[in-house]
């Protein structure tokens, strides 16, 4: 029986930590150099984050209402709020529509028709994930970084930036790598019990000797899109060191192998974006980023 009482079911259902993913809206605009000098831009982004944050949300409470029987015999995802009978489903359906309607209203009033667009296709790529896609191996990566690629590219719209076909690519190849990981990661907690599949996925405990290859081919063919993209004669206006931005290749090349690594020893617990923002290690690496692209933008020379 479902305990409506607790407030704090509702808002974990709502999984805000998942919210930090919304900063990949403000990725275009930081790469045009303008999140400083236009602050209006900022503004539609800021709001546009807040958007996609509340669809997304919306998106977590229809997957948990649809895996919550599946969720039940997990030892970890059993204690969701859908699952264990903190929430019911009536509430999480009315929290699910006030927050896709918010976010619309939002969208509609205050920020670009494209972007209003792109918000509904992600909705409808999610929905469609929660419900189907993510049964299909390979096809469920395909749609996660699919997924991850709509905010970089809303956020450009948002912002009214021309988003770089460099960072689409990186985007997706980057993520792919990703949401492999995480199913590997999945693969490697099944593995001795008696279940031949990944309940809810289309994985079998045999593949998990070939998504690692797959996910670390996605991550460097992501890092080799970098060197390609620092070499581009379109970057001479914008850096006046553009060579430097080389120096990101080695550093992102070492966070995603020790994530790789961490999956590998089963040390990686959750999805691996959500480890970034608690790792020390991943703070250390953004700050080196953020440095190289400092130093390459302002260093010395024509």
């Amino acid at each position: 029986m479902a305990r409506d009482g607790s407030g704090n079911a509702a808002w974990r259902a709502l999984r805000p930590h998942q919210w930090t993913k919304s900063a990949l809206l403000f990725a275009p605009l930081l790469l045009a150099h303008q999140a400083l000098t236009e602050p209006a831009r900022l503004a539609a982004t800021v709001l546009a984050a807040a958007c996609f944050s509340a669809v997304a949300s919306a998106g977590y409470l229809l997957n948990d209402w649809l895996d919550r029987e599946s969720d039940r015999l997990h030892p970890d995802r059993r204690h969701r709020p859908l699952a264990s009978g903190d929430l019911s489903p009536g509430r999480a359906g009315a929290i699910f529509g006030a927050l896709l309607v918010a976010a619309f209203t939002v969208s509609w009033l205050w920020l670009p028709l494209s972007f209003t667009g792109l918000l509904v296709v992600y909705l409808c790529l999610t929905t469609a994930y929660s419900t189907a896609l993510k049964k299909r191996a390979v096809l469920d990566v395909l749609v996660l970084a699919a997924l991850y690629t709509l905010r970089v590219l809303a956020g450009g719209e948002a912002a009214q930036v021309v988003v770089s076909h460099w960072l689409l690519v990186f985007s997706m190849f980057f993520f792919m790598s990703l949401a492999f990981v995480k199913r590997y990661s999945e693969l490697l907690e099944n593995d001795g019990h008696e279940e031949e599949s990944l309940a809810g996925r289309g994985y079998r405990v045999g593949d998990v000797a070939l998504v690692p290859a797959m996910g670390l081919s996605c991550g460097f063919v992501s890092i080799l899109v970098i060197g390609l993209w620092a070499s581009s004669p379109e970057l001479t206006g914008l850096y006046r060191q553009p060579a430097l931005l080389w120096l990101a290749c080695p550093v992102l090349f070492y966070w995603l192998t020790r994530v790789w690594l961490l999956a590998h020893r089963r040390e990686l617990h959750s999805d691996p974006v959500l480890f970034a923002a608690r790792d020390r290690a991943s703070y250390l690496a953004g700050a080196a980023l953020v440095l190289i692209g400092l130093a390459a933008k302002w260093g010395g020379g024509a």
